[in-house]
């Protein structure tokens, strides 16, 4: 019998005792992560990266069927050349940041499944040599529910943009890409502009700014974005 694939979920820690909001918030998105993968029959596994080396989560995620990069603080600026000092600046995790963008790597290089979401979408970007805008406005909310739904347009004939245009595509970030790193193109974006998926030209790794694993979408969206992905994976290369 064939034993079922393994997501291997990637957050940045498991505990913040000085920001035990934002991690309630956190593990709510994570636990409908999980469902989102036991519904499609699939093993997960959870991995915080700020407790772990690098070379063990690199190990981890060689094991996994597809890895799964989750949402949390913004971006270390030192590793795209960006100012530390910006609107809504907090927390920084440089180590989880540095190895999640070696598993990133290693899965482009590797042809492995990625789906790397809001935080994980902007370290895919950087992990490939982009950058990010450091403050926007209209993608979150300040007051009550941090979502915000937004309007979205898709380009070409992706899934990854039919799940889009599917919707709703619910935001929570201040950040996103500026500069798109070489090897991505752009799937899907914002009425205002800011990109909001992307998909590495060679691989099967996708980024999403938006948040598939919101509770009222993630056995949708995210086992949609999981199976295009298994699909990838298993084409023939040209």
């Amino acid at each position: 019998m064939t034993p079922s694939p393994t997501a291997l979920l990637v957050h940045v820690r498991d505990s913040r005792p000085h920001a035990p909001a934002f991690q309630r918030q956190l593990d709510t998105l994570t636990e409908a992560t999980v469902q989102a993968v036991d519904a499609l029959g699939w093993r997960h596994e959870i991995v915080a990266a700020a407790d772990v080396g690098s070379d063990e989560l690199r190990q981890r995620a060689r094991s996994a069927d597809a890895v799964v990069v989750l949402g949390g603080e913004d971006v270390d600026p030192v590793l795209y050349g960006g100012s530390r000092d910006y609107p809504g600046a907090g927390t920084h995790e440089p180590a989880a940041d540095r190895a999640t963008m070696e598993v990133i790597r290693d899965a482009v290089r590797r042809g492995s499944p990625l789906l790397a979401i809001c935080r994980g979408h902007q370290l895919l970007n950087v992990a490939l040599g982009g950058t990010l805008v450091q403050h926007l406005d209209g993608h979150h909310s300040a007051v009550g529910d941090p979502f915000v739904q937004t309007q979205v347009r898709a380009f070409g004939n992706s899934a990854v943009g039919a799940v889009a245009l599917a919707g709703p595509v619910l935001c929570t970030h201040h950040q996103a890409i500026r500069d798109l790193a070489p090897g991505l193109e752009v799937l899907v974006r914002a009425a205002d502009g800011v990109i909001e998926a992307v998909a590495h030209e060679a691989a099967p790794v996708v980024g999403v700014q938006w948040h598939p694993e919101h509770p009222r979408t993630a056995v949708e969206q995210v086992g949609a974005l999981l199976q295009h992905l298994a699909v990838l994976a298993d084409a023939p290369v040209d």
